[in-house]
């Protein structure tokens, strides 16, 4: 600290401090411990930055580290460390599969004499914003599209015209914010207008 002090009066810039932020967790390196995914971190680190692996996580590192605590304590310290870890892989594999199970259902309405509105659900489920979606869409088609609630009370997204087509293939192609969304959960359904239900 005196080095840095004396750098600044005699006239020198103080340089910032440099944080080194981990890959994995995205806590600074030397907080890893407290996230839940220290041994993907301590790899990362290994990896990538050796020199700072050795200053936190070698024997003499864990040593100082741990000298204090018993040999009980650094036990729990490690069992209550892996405990975690699983708990969040677990957590984190459970969200994957129900976003992969989540469907997307894209649907032709015919509203009368040829014209069409096409509803899009279940993009939430892939972290779309709808909004974002409802405007993105009204942009791509030149066409009013909004975020509505579907008779089952869901969000949807209402695109005023016949582009059912055009969206899967934009999923398809990870256009924009819908880069992300997997083709195989999405499913087109047509739903005609009621025979004799007046225009």
């Amino acid at each position: 600290m005196a080095e840095t002090q004396e750098s600044a009066s005699a006239g020198q810039p103080v340089q910032p401090i440099q944080v080194l932020y981990c890959g994995v967790c995205t806590f600074p390196v030397e907080y890893c411990e407290f996230g839940s995914h220290l041994t993907r971190c301590k790899e990362w680190l290994h990896e990538t930055h050796p020199d700072l692996f050795d200053k936190y996580y070698s024997e003499e590192a864990l040593q100082a580290k741990l000298g204090t605590l018993s040999l009980e304590a650094q036990e729990k310290l490690e069992k209550d460390t892996a405990k975690k870890e699983a708990k969040a892989e677990a957590k984190a594999e459970a969200a994957q599969k129900k976003k992969m199970a989540s469907q997307i259902t894209i649907k032709r309405i015919e509203r009368n004499k040829r014209k069409f509105v096409t509803s899009v659900h279940g993009l939430e489920a892939f972290d779309v914003d709808l909004k974002k979606a409802a405007k993105f869409f009204a942009q791509k088609f030149a066409t009013g599209a909004s975020v509505t609630k579907n008779p089952l009370g869901n969000d949807e997204i209402v695109v005023q015209g016949d582009v059912s087509g055009d969206i899967v293939e934009m999923i398809e192609q990870g256009v924009g914010l819908l880069k992300g969304v997997p083709s195989d959960n999405v499913v087109e359904v047509e739903e005609k207008k009621k025979k004799g239900g007046g225009d």
